[in-house]
C-alpha cells in the first residue's frame, strides 16, 4: 500500500480547488473523481482525457480537472491513478466463464510461461503434486481433473494416454482436459465407469482412439470427450459447478474483464449461473449463449436485453468444426504436416452436418436471435457462409449481429463475405504466440500461417471485430490478447504475417468498444462516455506509450464495475474521500487484503 496521506498535489489539489468554485446541483455531485493518470477513452472525438466523474455507477462527466472541479463537493471520493492508465472494462469477445472455473480449481498443465509441463514425466508430476494437495476434494468427488495440456508442446508431441495417466492413478478416474477444449485423456478407471470399450458406438463428430490391442488407448476427441466430461462433471453437483461459476468470474476479473461471456453453456450452467449471481457471487456481467442444437426452447424463453443480477441470455451457440491446433477443424484443403496417424489428404471433420447448420442458422434469423458460431477451418467458414447467404434469402436483412468465432484460417474471399452479411468476427489473435509455430511448421505451413487470425484483412475492409482469448483454452490474460493481436510474435519469438498486425488503438477497441457493440451494448458499454456504466480497468502503464513489445508485461492493477472495486491488485491505487477544507480528508483504504496480482 502506498502511504496513506497523499501529497497536496494530483487528487487532493481537487480538494484546495473545490473552496473557490461555486455550488453545484445534488444531482451534479460525482460520487467518484478519477484523475492523476493517463484515461483512455475509446471514443473517437475526445480519445483521452485527464479526469472523470462517477455518479450512481454511471459516468457523470469526462473532461479536464478545471471541467469536473463544478462535480466535487464534500463527500466526493477522489481516486488517485498515481501515473497509471484507465480504460473502460474489457468486454469478452468468447469465453467461457463457468467452465474457466474448471481452469481454476483442477491441476495446471500448461506448458511455459503459463505452466510447468513440457513432457509426460512433468505432466505426471503435476498431476500427483495437484493430489497431494487436494485429497479432500478427491475423495468427496472420486475425481482428479488436469487442465491445459497440448501435445503441440510436450516433447512427445503425442496426447497422453491410458498407460501414462494408470501411472498417476488406478483407483481413481482421471480426466484431462487439452487446452483447446477440444480433446480429452482418461485413464483406465474413468473408461471403465463410462462404459467406454473397443464395442461401444462413437457419436457422430466425434472419435475415440484405439491402442494397437484394439482397446480405446484413452485419448478421445470432440464429441466423444464432450460426451465423458459431461458425465464425469456431473458428479461435482450444483454445488461444484457454483465454485467454477465464482472462480472464474474472480479469474476473469483480476485481468480486467468487467463483462464476461459463458460462450457455450447447457441450460444447466446458464442456471448455475443465474443462481450465483443472486447470491452475489460473480461480479462481473456475464452472457450466456445456450448451445442451440441442445434446447432451442430454452433460448427462445430466455433470452434477453436485460441483466438479472448481471446474467443474461444473449442468443444461441453452433459449433461447426474442432480444433485447429489439433487437427480437428475442418479445412478446405489437407494439413500441412499433421503428427499423428492421417489418411492422406486429410482435412479435418465437421462436428455437425451442413444440414444441422442450415436448420440452425434459419431457426436463429427466423426468431432474430443472435448466433455465435465457432468455425475454425476454411471448410467450416464456407458452411456458415452458405447457411447465412440462405438464411438472408428467406428472412432478409436485419440487426441480428452473427458472430464468426475464431475463424483462423479464412481465406480473402471469406473475409469479403464476412463483409457482405455483416457477419461480427470475434477473431483469435492470441493463437498466433501460443500456436503460431505450430500452425507455420504442422497445420497450414509457412505461408498459409501469416494470415491465420487475419486482423489486418479484416481492418482493411474497414470491419469492426473482437479478440478473444476463449478461456479456459488459455488465460483469460487481457495483455497477452493486447500483446498478440499487435506484435503476432510467437512462443519461439518469429512474427507470423506482420501484414495483419493492428495498432494498439484498434487492438484495444477490439477488446472495448466493439465486442461491445457485438453484445448489443455498445451504447452502455465499451467507451469512457457520459451516461455509460461505470465499468473501468486501470492498468500499470499506458498501452499507448510502451514499446509494444513490452505490452504482455503491463498488469492490471484495479478493476471496477459500476463504479465499485471488484479486483485490486496489491500495489493498486488508493482512494480518498474529499472533506474540505484542506487538511480533513479521510483516506478509504478499500480491499486491504486484496488478491496479489
Amino acid at each position: 500500500m502506498r502511504h496513506l496521506f497523499l501529497p497536496v498535489t494530483g487528487a487532493i489539489a481537487l480538494s484546495c480547488s473545490a473552496l473557490f468554485t461555486g455550488p453545484a446541483s445534488a444531482q451534479d455531485i460525482a460520487d467518484t473523481i478519477y484523475s492523476g493518470g493517463t484515461i483512455l477513452t475509446m471514443d473517437d472525438s475526445a480519445p483521452r482525457a485527464e479526469a472523470l466523474a462517477t455518479k450512481d455507477g454511471r459516468i457523470l462527466a469526462v473532461g479536464t480537472r478545471a471541467d469536473l472541479l463544478a462535480h466535487q463537493g464534500e463527500s466526493t471520493r477522489a481516486y488517485d491513478l498515481d501515473g497509471r492508465t484507465m480504460l473502460p472494462g474489457f468486454v469478452d469477445s468468447h469465453g467461457h466463464v463457468v467452465m474457466g472455473g474448471l481452469q481454476a480449481l483442477s491441476a495446471n498443465l500448461l506448458a511455459p510461461p503459463d505452466g510447468g509441463v513440457t513432457d509426460i514425466a512433468s505432466l505426471q508430476e503435476a498431476l500427483r503434486g495437484w493430489m497431494a494437495d487436494n485429497q479432500e476434494a478427491i475423495a468427496a468427488s472420486n475425481l482428479i481433473v488436469g487442465f491445459g495440456y497440448d501435445q503441440s508442446q510436450l516433447a512427445e508431441q503425442r496426447h497422453p494416454t491410458k498407460a501414462d495417466l494408470d501411472a498417476v492413478s488406478t483407483d481413481v478416474p482421471i480426466i484431462l482436459v487439452h487446452q483447446s477444449g477440444h480433446f480429452g485423456a482418461v485413464n483406465t478407471a474413468a473408461l471403465v465407469a463410462n462404459d467406454i470399450t473397443k464395442r461401444t458406438p462413437v457419436p457422430p463428430g466425434g472419435i475415440i482412439r484405439y491402442g494397437a490391442d484394439g482397446e480405446p488407448d484413452g485419448v478421445l476427441e470432440e464429441n466423444a470427450f464432450f460426451m465423458v466430461l459431461g458425465q464425469m462433471l456431473g458428479g461435482v453437483g450444483d454445488e461444484g459447478f457454483k465454485a467454477f461459476a465464482r472462480a472464474g468470474a474472480k479469474l476473469w476479473a483480476s485481468f480486467g474483464y468487467t463483462t464476461a461471456q459463458e460462450g457455450r453453456a447447457t441450460p444447466q450452467v446458464a442456471a448455475i449461473a443465474r443462481e450465483v449471481a443472486a447470491e452475489g457471487g460473480m461480479g462481473v456481467d456475464v452472457v450466456v449463449y445456450p448451445d442451440v442444437l441442445v434446447d432451442r426452447d430454452f433460448i427462445l424463453a430466455n433470452q434477453s436485453a436485460t441483466y438479472d443480477n448481471g446474467v443474461r441470455i444473449g442468443g444461441a451457440k453452433l459449433t461447426i468444426d474442432g480444433s485447429p491446433q489439433g487437427f480437428t477443424a475442418l479445412r478446405d484443403r489437407p494439413y500441412f504436416d499433421p503428427v499423428g496417424t492421417y489418411p492422406p489428404g486429410y482435412a479435418g471433420y465437421a462436428s455437425a452436418t451442413p444440414e444441422q447448420v442450415q436448420d440452425a442458422i434459419n431457426w436463429a434469423f427466423g426468431n432474430n436471435i443472435q448466433i455465435l458460431t465457432h468455425a475454425n477451418g476454411e471448410g467450416a467458414s464456407d458452411m456458415l457462409i452458405a447457411a447465412i447467404d440462405a438464411a438472408e434469402a428467406t428472412h432478409g436483412r436485419a440487426d441480428r449481429r452473427p458472430v464468426l468465432i475464431h475463424g483462423q484460417f479464412l481465406r480473402p474471399d471469406q473475409v469479403a463475405a464476412l463483409d457482405r452479411l455483416d457477419v461480427f468476427p470475434s477473431l483469435f489473435p492470441m493463437h498466433t504466440f501460443y500456436w503460431g509455430d505450430w500452425h507455420r511448421d504442422r497445420t497450414v505451413g509457412p505461408i498459409n500461417a501469416d494470415n491465420i487470425s487475419p486482423t489486418g484483412w479484416v481492418r482493411e475492409r474497414g470491419m469492426m471485430f473482437g479478440t478473444h482469448h476463449d478461456a479456459p483454452v488459455a488465460f483469460p490474460d487481457s495483455m497477452r490478447v493486447l500483446s498478440a493481436t499487435v506484435t503476432r510474435r510467437t512462443r519461439s519469438g518469429d512474427i507470423l504475417g506482420p501484414h495483419q498486425r493492428v495498432d494498439v488503438m484498434t487492438a484495444l477497441k477490439a477488446m472495448t468498444l466493439w465486442p461491445a457493440y457485438q453484445h448489443f451494448e455498445e451504447a452502455e458499454k465499451g467507451s469512457l462516455e457520459v451516461g455509460k456504466i461505470a465499468d473501468f480497468v486501470i492498468l500499470s502503464d499506458d498501452p499507448t506509450a510502451v514499446d509494444p513489445e513490452a505490452l504482455d508485461t503491463l498488469k492490471v492493477v484495479a478493476t471496477i464495475k459500476d463504479g465499485s472495486e471488484i479486483y485490486r491488485a496489491k500495489d493498486g491505487p488508493q482512494k480518498t474521500l474529499l472533506v474540505p477544507p484542506v487538511g480533513h480528508h479521510v483516506l478509504d483504504v478499500a480491499h486491504a487484503a486484496a488478491r496479489k496480482n
